[in-house]
């Protein structure tokens, strides 16, 4: 799930996502336990999604904004010296 989708939902929906996306963590526990889990990586991605959400829903309580991405910054320009000895 990308952060686009959660962006437009209310807290309602984003609750309700929250509890199914802990209930299919739960299940797929218990699968890695028995050996029936075949994708472990998907584990990996719930328990983000699930961190995605709660970022979302705490965003919505508080009332702030979307987060903005971060970018990386311009590199810097070489001094004099440093373009000498290149």
């Amino acid at each position: 799930m990308k952060a686009e989708d959660l962006k437009g939902k209310t807290e309602d929906e984003l609750t309700k996502l929250l509890l199914d996306a802990r209930k299919d963590q739960f299940n797929m526990r218990f699968q890695r336990v028995q050996g029936s889990l075949e994708n472990t990586a998907e584990m990996r991605k719930k328990r983000r999604n699930i961190a995605r959400i709660k970022t979302f829903l705490t965003m919505t309580r508080n009332g702030a904004a979307a987060p903005v991405k971060a970018t990386k910054a311009p590199a810097k320009k070489k001094t004099a010296k440093a373009a000498a000895k290149a």
